[in-house]
């Protein structure tokens, strides 16, 4: 049998993850795309406080303005990998496990079983 003689076109059936949930993951993904934001998350989740973390114990650890943080913040906030408060003049963050769990629940599985691993979450 040759090369042409096989079929290589066949229909795998649908994705396992469905575009709406694709472009959902897509936000967090890109949010997660940039080493100042996944600096951050890193800082927030390592801290594990259930006051959260002050802006103003971030700010020091880049070379950045504090709207630049502030803006690098909103973007994991509007992905929903943190959420934060306003205390006074400054603004806590902290992790939103139920995201980073799903992010964790679909990394760590095969791909052929991510519709299932995303609907137990």
């Amino acid at each position: 049998m040759s090369n042409q003689d096989v079929a290589c076109c066949t229909n795998l059936g649908p994705a396992p993850l469905g575009e709406e949930r694709a472009v959902e993951l897509a936000v967090v993904f890109k949010a997660l795309g940039d080493p100042v934001r996944l600096r951050l998350l890193s800082m927030i989740a390592a801290a594990q406080r259930d006051t959260g973390v002050c802006v103003c114990e971030l700010i020091p650890a880049f070379d950045l303005s504090q709207p630049t943080i502030s803006h690098h913040l909103k973007l994991l906030r509007q992905a929903g990998l943190v959420d934060c408060e306003r205390r006074g003049t400054w603004v806590y963050y902290w992790l939103r496990p139920e995201t980073t769990d799903q992010l964790a629940v679909l990394l760590s599985r095969p791909a052929n079983e991510w519709t299932a691993a995303l609907e137990s979450v």
